[in-house]
């Protein structure tokens, strides 16, 4: 059995690189599938001489002789240093909030900016890429909101809800499955899975419970 603080130390760093390979694969797989040029993508292609200014025109023309750099600028949407910073940088902010249960009633100030700090660096992170003129805000702000979406989905795999009384405690394997390795229902799923005769399918036993009140009234 593993002591408490390497376990943590476990959970912690698992739900970190999960975070991360999950973001960083839904976005790949995003910008192959939707693409879009970046606002950089004349200096990018560098045209050649003579290529018509008001038309439409194949990327044939482009002299670009690093062709990662080329296919690079049709790679736009969304912006994957944002989502990948946010998920990251999110995840952590979201580990310093429940270790220093940030969310309980009359929490000193000094806690909420470190743990605010995280999402700070990611949105610098993510400005930067409207600066360099890589994204635009689109691009900036799908990325972000993928990035935070994931980081919080493996939080809360291993860990408890931010208002919880044990918010910094991840979850223990015998809360979160039962002895035959299934995943254990929450209190009102096993609450609701208990009042269902056994054998009878859930829409009956709907329909059972609904009569039966009817009939007391």
């Amino acid at each position: 059995m593993f002591r408490p603080g390497v376990q943590k130390t476990q959970v912690t760093v698992l739900g970190l690189l999960v975070a991360l390979m999950l973001t960083s694969f839904l976005t790949d797989v995003v910008k192959n599938a939707v693409g879009r040029p970046r606002p950089d993508l004349l200096s990018r292609c560098i045209p050649s001489r003579g290529t018509a200014d008001n038309a439409l025109v194949a990327w044939t023309v482009c002299t670009q002789a690093d062709q990662h750099i080329l296919q690079e600028g049709w790679r736009s949407f969304p912006s994957g240093h944002s989502s990948f910073a946010f998920s990251g940088l999110g995840y952590l902010s979201l580990f310093f909030s429940g270790q220093m249960h940030v969310y309980r009633p009359r929490t000193d100030l000094a806690r909420c900016l470190l743990a605010f700090l995280p999402l700070l660096c990611a949105l610098m992170i993510a400005i930067s890429r409207l600066d360099d003129y890589r994204h635009d805000v689109y691009d900036v702000t799908c990325g972000g909101l993928l990035g935070i979406l994931v980081a919080w989905f493996s939080y809360r795999r291993y860990y408890p809800p931010l208002r919880s009384v044990r918010c910094d405690v991840p979850y223990d394997k015998s809360e979160i499955t039962t002895p035959d390795g299934f995943a254990r229902l929450g209190d009102e799923e096993q609450a609701l899975s208990r009042s269902f005769p056994e054998g009878v399918p859930s829409e009956e036993s709907y329909a059972l419970e609904e009569a039966e009140g009817s009939r007391g009234h």
